[in-house]
């Protein structure tokens, strides 16, 4: 908090919350918001049965890595002044497929697959390897790069409301599939949350319009965009595992 605070005129409350202010905000407010769910996730680990111990580790280890990367994030963007890019997709190549394995172990007591579990994790690498590309390599292609991390994202969109994952949640009790339908919605919602944000920092984006002309203010409403839905889809996909994973333990 005190290096929010002192940081050069990044949070100075007598000049109002500009859009600046308002990033650096959000990169302290995911920090701790983060630290505050891995605390819960991990604590709760003994408190559930042993067979869903693992979910609700998996849970805390997103969130724990996430806020190890949000407290780099945010010294590096109050120094720095530009968008922490690398770091933020260090912390997703790790977490986002993290998220993905938990598909893959809320559905394996009813017969799920590690084909299934491979199938999620080079999808959810395909989509950030491409962003990635287009957000900080190749810039004057970001639309293409854009185009072909959606696809990826489209395709695990698909796994999880149509495919594989949808079909054995069905078969593996009410419960999971309740969990598992609630974490599709994330994927289809909340995940669409960072098409958004890389429209806004990539010249042209998706669709081939910039929709902030200028480069500097463009990244950093990029970041609010990220900042907000890692908050919402890490720590949401957590706390469903964690009720669908204490509900089980409690019958």
């Amino acid at each position: 908090m005190l290096s929010l605070v002192s940081s050069s005129n990044y949070f100075d409350v007598s000049q109002g919350m500009g859009l600046t202010q308002a990033t650096a905000f959000t990169f302290f407010i995911g920090t701790m918001a983060m630290m505050a769910a891995s605390a819960f996730f991990f604590f709760e680990i003994r408190n559930v049965g042993e067979k869903w111990r693992t979910s609700v580790l998996v849970s805390g280890l997103i969130t724990f890595i996430a806020a190890v990367h949000y407290y780099y994030m945010r010294d590096y963007f109050m120094e720095e002044g530009t968008s922490p890019t690398f770091f933020r997709y260090v912390d997703w190549l790790l977490t986002v497929p993290l998220m993905c394995v938990e598909f893959y172990l809320i559905t394996k007591k009813a017969g799920a697959k590690q084909s299934l579990l491979w199938k999620l994790i080079f999808a959810s690498v395909v989509m950030l390897v491409t962003g990635f590309f287009g957000e900080a390599t190749d810039r004057d292609n970001s639309v293409m790069w854009g185009v072909l991390s959606g696809a990826a994202y489209f395709y695990i969109a698909y796994l999880v409301w149509f495919g594989e994952v949808a079909n054995l949640a069905q078969t593996a009790g009410p419960a999971v599939a309740k969990a598992t339908r609630v974490l599709a919605w994330f994927v289809l919602v909340g995940w669409a949350i960072y098409p958004l944000g890389y429209m806004l920092g990539t010249p042209g984006g998706l669709l081939g319009i910039e929709l902030v002309a200028d480069q500097a203010e463009a990244t950093k409403y990029m970041d609010v965009v990220y900042n907000i839905g890692d908050a919402i889809n890490k720590i949401g996909f957590g706390i469903v595992i964690y009720v669908l994973a204490k509900s089980e333990s409690d019958k």
